[in-house]
């Protein structure tokens, strides 16, 4: 089974986030859009990836849309890897021993990317590292925000068009 396509509704989840409180996925579309990461620490193209969405998070999180990470990792391996890559949005972590969420969502890579619409429709169902799916979230992101999309690549940087998961 692929990941979950754009057009699908979101399956609604609740998993326990690295600071404990607890996450239900309608109860915080009733505030916005989100960008759903799923990852494994070991993954990397998530190591590649999260710095960047770092980045849209620095840009936007609090302008309407909020990154969230769905780790596959436990707690300690995940917050090594948060501290590494410098993330500091939210991450949930999924049952290490049967994935209910990950596999949910039809996961067979990571990183996986959705965009969940407030409505609860995936927008966006990116797997691995697709640039041009990147650039279509900054661009969602900046809309919701009704501001200028953000330079989240630097000049000069090598930023690669794909890198499987």
């Amino acid at each position: 089974m692929a990941a979950l396509t754009a057009g699908t509704k979101a399956p609604d989840f609740e998993l326990k986030a690295m600071d404990g409180k607890s996450f239900v996925l309608r109860d915080e579309l009733a505030v916005g859009p989100l960008v759903l990461a799923f990852f494994k620490v070991s993954c990397p193209t998530c190591q590649y990836a999260f710095p960047f969405l770092e980045r849209l998070e620095r840009a936007y999180g609090h302008k309407g849309v909020r990154v969230i990470g769905v780790s596959q990792s436990d707690p300690r391996d995940t917050a090594n890897f948060n501290k590494e890559f410098g993330v500091t949005f939210p991450v949930l972590l999924d049952d290490t021993h049967k994935y209910p969420v990950s596999n949910a969502y039809g996961l067979t890579n990571v990183p996986t990317i959705f965009w969940i619409a407030q409505d609860g429709e995936i927008e966006v169902s990116s797997i691995g590292w697709v640039k041009a799916d990147f650039t279509e979230i900054n661009r969602k992101m900046a809309e919701t925000g009704n501001i200028t999309p953000a330079a989240v690549f630097k000049p000069g940087e090598d930023v690669r068009d794909f890198r499987a998961g």
